[in-house]
């Protein structure tokens, strides 16, 4: 399997009591369909993964998976802070028909790259799945070198990697692993653009959850090495990417997607807290400005 294109990183809605708010996920999943979305990650760290239940992450899954029936890969976010429960969450993904595994390193344990080395292949061995890599060291506290990647990239069920490290550097490193059987995926909105312009297959984005054609439109662009096109779509996207980064994510892209109908302006867990008042004029803001550039990529992509 080839994961490339836009790649949404689905947040996940919840109602004003705190429940799934399993209308709504159908009705973001659609919305990602129509858009163009070239595969869809259930419960990464955008969809609060560390939040849910594990009912409640099989029911997300097997939704999205029947919603979908296979139109996109569905890449489950798999990643545990120990091996073992990470290789069990990979094995319950792919009961519930996930097409691959997002793999984060795992948080807050902080292993060596030697650890890594044997963390990945451990569950690309057992788990039952393709797994992606998934390198965010914010998040994890954990920064997986380019050089324990390349160790890692020729295992047959290692199929490629989400690299949110925001370093030109970096991503040409990884670049040169790129080949048949290995992806390249940008991991941060804001540098996407340069990233694919420079070669990588594609981004898994967050903020693509309010604007999911208008990504495929950015990401497009950049796959065919249209530069002059992609500054411009990127400079119309850059209000709605500066905004994701406000507040912790996934806080400002929920209290855009709230704004859309996909779930409650309050709909988040803690210890996460719903946008502060100071943003909510700017939220307005942006789904109005939002709303227009996506139904014009829309009917471009139709056309």
């Amino acid at each position: 399997m080839h994961l490339s294109g836009s790649i949404t990183a689905l947040a996940t809605p919840f109602t004003a009591a705190g429940d799934l708010d399993t209308d709504a996920w159908l009705r973001l999943v659609d919305a990602q369909l129509a858009g163009g979305t070239q595969a869809l990650v259930v419960a990464g760290s955008t969809g609060e993964a560390a939040a849910l239940t594990t009912a409640e992450y099989e029911a997300l899954l097997r939704a999205a998976v029947e919603r979908v029936a296979g139109r996109v890969p569905v890449v489950a976010g798999t990643g545990q802070s120990a091996t073992a429960h990470t290789i069990e969450r990979t094995r319950l993904a792919a009961a519930c028909g996930a097409d691959a595994a997002l793999v984060v390193t795992p948080p807050y344990v902080r292993p060596t790259q030697a650890g890594l080395l044997a963390h990945y292949r451990a569950v690309a061995d057992d788990g039952a799945l393709p797994v992606v890599l998934y390198n965010v060291p914010p998040r994890t506290g954990c920064d997986m070198q380019p050089g324990t990647v390349a160790a890692l990239a020729g295992h047959e069920a290692i199929i490629g990697i989400k690299e949110a490290v925001a370093d030109e550097a970096r991503m040409q490193a990884l670049l040169a692993l790129a080949g048949q059987g290995f992806t390249i995926l940008g991991g941060d909105d804001a540098t996407a653009a340069r990233a694919m312009l420079a070669g990588a297959d594609g981004l898994v984005s967050v903020a693509s959850n309010a604007a999911p054609a208008a990504f495929r439109r950015l990401c497009d662009l950049a796959r065919g090495g249209d530069a002059a096109g992609c500054a411009a779509h990127a400079a119309a996207l850059a209000a709605l990417v500066d905004f994701c980064g406000v507040e912790s994510n996934p806080i400002p892209v929920k209290a855009l997607l709230a704004r859309l109908g996909f779930g409650h302006s309050d709909g988040i867990r803690l210890p996460l807290l719903p946008l502060p008042a100071a943003h909510a004029a700017a939220a307005d803001c942006i789904a109005g400005d939002i709303t227009a550039l996506e139904q014009t990529c829309r009917d471009a992509l139709a056309a």
